[in-house]
């Protein structure tokens, strides 16, 4: 008996970055050498990144949620962010009509 009771626990942000409430597991585990028993569920191939970054050939940069250009493959987003990464990524928003006559043209 370690003497320790544990009389409550709250994650009430789920998360572990207070500016995107976001999890940043995945850079703690790639970045601290010690392994724990509850990362072992860890496919291998994740453990080439931590050698990488152990290494010095890989560096991990935490980016805002600003700039995550993948949450328009990922996430439903409203309007005004969807096309602001549609943007950013150099792509084009078509409407029906448009679509309608790309289609006709072709």
């Amino acid at each position: 008996d370690s003497g320790f009771e544990l009389t409550g626990f709250s994650d009430a942000d789920y998360a572990g970055c207070k500016d995107s409430f976001k999890s940043t597991s995945a850079i703690a585990i790639s970045c601290n050498p010690v392994q724990h028993s509850r990362t072992k569920h860890i496919a291998v191939c994740y453990h080439f990144i931590k050698e990488h970054v152990e290494k010095g050939t890989i560096e991990l940069y935490f980016v805002k949620t600003d700039y995550q250009l993948a949450d328009i493959f990922t996430k439903a987003l409203p309007v005004d962010r969807f096309n602001y990464l549609v943007h950013s990524h150099g792509m084009r928003s078509l409407s029906p009509q448009e679509l309608e006559r790309l289609a006709k043209s072709q």
